[in-house]
C-alpha cells in the first residue's frame, strides 16, 4: 500500500473515531424517573354506584354524589354517600355519610365522617365511621357506636360493635353498654 492509501485510511480512521465520540457525547438524557412525580391517574363520576356482590346476591351498594376512582388500583373515594347492606335473611342496613373509601384489592369498604343508618327491621344506628370487612363478611362500627331497637327496648353503646348479620346479633368492645327490657 502505498503513502498515499496510508494517510486516506489514517484520515478516515481519525473522522470516524470523531465521529463516533460525537454521537456518544450528545446523546440527550432519557427522563429521570425519580425526578418526574408520579400523578394519580383518576376518572370521576357524578352520581353513580357501585356494588359487591357474591354468589349472584348483591352484598353492599353504594351510590354517591362524586366518585373519584384511581385509573391504575381502581380504589374508590366517594363523598355524600348512601349505602345498603343487604343481609341473607332478607333484611337491609340502610347509611348515610359524608365520605367512604373502596380498596378494590381488599374488597374493603369504609364509611366515614359520621354515620347514621336504619335496618329494615327497626334498628337505629349512628357511629363515627362503619367498615365492612369482606373476608369475614362482618360491619363494623368504630367510634361512638350506638344501637337503638325501640320495639324490643334495646340500646347498645361502644367503642366498636360488629356483626355480621345486620346487627340482628352484636358483639360491643370497649366502653361497652348494653340495656334490654322496658
Amino acid at each position: 500500500m502505498s503513502k498515499k492509501g496510508k494517510a486516506i485510511i489514517a484520515v478516515f480512521s481519525i473522522l470516524l473515531a470523531v465521529l463516533i465520540a460525537w454521537a456518544v457525547n450528545n446523546i440527550p438524557d432519557g427522563p429521570d424517573i425519580n425526578r418526574v412525580p408520579l400523578e394519580k391517574r383518576v376518572v370521576s363520576f357524578e352520581g353513580n354506584t357501585i356494588q359487591e356482590e357474591k354468589d349472584g346476591r348483591i352484598l353492599w351498594s353504594i351510590t354517591a354524589a362524586n366518585i373519584e376512582m384511581d385509573i391504575d388500583t381502581k380504589d374508590a373515594s366517594l363523598t355524600d354517600v348512601k349505602a345498603v347492606f343487604n343481609f341473607e335473611d332478607g333484611r337491609t342496613v340502610n347509611l348515610t355519610a359524608p365520605k367512604a373509601i373502596f380498596n378494590d384489592k381488599t374488597h374493603h369498604l369504609e364509611v366515614l365522617n359520621g354515620v347514621s343508618g336504619e335496618s329494615s327491621d327497626g334498628g337505629r344506628f349512628s357511629c363515627t365511621e362503619i367498615e365492612w370487612l369482606a373476608e369475614k363478611e362482618l360491619l363494623a362500627m368504630k367510634g361512638d357506636a350506638s344501637i337503638e331497637y325501640e320495639k324490643e327496648a334495646v340500646k347498645a353503646s361502644g367503642d366498636r360493635i360488629e356483626s355480621a348479620n345486620g346487627f340482628r346479633n352484636f358483639k360491643i368492645s370497649g366502653n361497652a353498654h348494653l340495656e334490654k327490657g322496658n
